[in-house]
């Protein structure tokens, strides 16, 4: 049953991707209000580059992400990969921007948070489901 959820889960995510893409962001570019942007950075395990939408808000012209998974207990896969990449690279509509990743520390989270929580709520949700803190990741646009 796992398996056919995770090619479930898989098979949306492209969808998600392709209509995304031919529409500039203005088809799937929010999800519950919030924006989404496409992010591609490599797979820590076969370096090949991965693609997921995510949703995100910005802050002083940075793109700030937040590894929930949904409330799931386990990070999302593409949260690990950025925990491993210095770079990666963001589609934000039809702009394509090169981006550092830095995760955020424990202080530039707990300012982010509540900057978080203004935008989308329910992340106090996901948080409340589990026991982990629901890591974020601060994406600065190169030159």
């Amino acid at each position: 049953m796992a398996d056919v959820q995770h090619a479930l889960m898989r098979a949306f995510a492209e969808l998600h991707i392709r209509v995304y893409r031919a529409s500039g962001g203005r088809l799937m570019g929010k999800v519950r209000g919030i924006p989404v942007l496409l992010l591609s950075v490599a797979g820590r395990k076969t370096g090949r580059t991965r693609t997921t939408p995510v949703s995100y808000f910005e802050d002083e012209g940075r793109f700030i992400v937040t590894g929930s998974a949904g409330g799931a207990p386990a990070e999302p896969q593409w949260f690990l990969n950025l925990r491993r990449a210095d770079r990666a690279e963001i589609e934000v509509g039809r702009r394509r921007i090169e981006v550092t990743v830095a995760i955020a520390d424990a202080d530039q989270r707990e300012a982010l948070w509540p900057r978080l929580l203004t935008h989308a709520p329910f992340f106090a949700d996901y948080q409340a489901k589990v026991k982990r803190q629901l890591p974020m990741a601060i994406l600065t646009p190169t030159a």
